[in-house]
């Protein structure tokens, strides 16, 4: 977690998953699978496309696909011109048969640094679970995680 400016920070997670590239950019940007361990998905997830999601932690609402280069970056904008507008950024990298994804969620206020990076990590948990096809234990990994994160606060 890392602050951005007096009241703005961000999160930034990552894993290695013993998946192709492809199979887990396929993972990240497919509504299907999405549904699987992150959120549901309505809409266009292309380039300049709009969405609307409603993710397993609860949040819901509009987002916008910005930067789309398969397989290696997606970056994408929640609450897009709201006040608490964020850009998610996913990066992937081969490493042999792995693929790690590293995660930054960034413009989230302070407060609540640890309950995004907590949440960003149970997600990405959960992505390796549906690649093992098993299921999602979100809410229960959070509640476990949150404090971990809170005494990583940003000061």
């Amino acid at each position: 977690m890392r602050r951005l400016d007096d009241q703005r920070g961000a999160v930034r997670v990552e894993d290695v998953y013993d998946t192709a590239i492809d199979d887990l950019w396929s993972a990240i940007t497919q509504p299907a699978r999405l549904a699987r361990w992150m959120a549901d998905v309505e809409g266009e997830p292309v380039l300049g496309g709009t969405f609307h999601a409603v993710f397993t932690s609860g949040w819901e609402g509009p987002g916008r696909v910005d930067v789309c280069e398969a397989p290696g970056r997606l970056l994408v904008t929640l609450s897009p011109g709201a006040d608490d507008e964020t850009v998610v950024e996913a990066r992937l990298t081969a490493e042999g048969d792995r693929t790690r994804l590293v995660v930054e969620e960034r413009g989230l206020p302070l407060e609540v640094l640890h309950f995004h990076g907590a949440g960003w990590q149970a997600h990405l948990e959960d992505l390796g679970r549906a690649l093992a096809g098993e299921d999602s234990v979100w809410q229960p990994r959070w509640k476990e995680l949150t404090p971990v994160y809170e005494a990583l606060a940003v000061p």
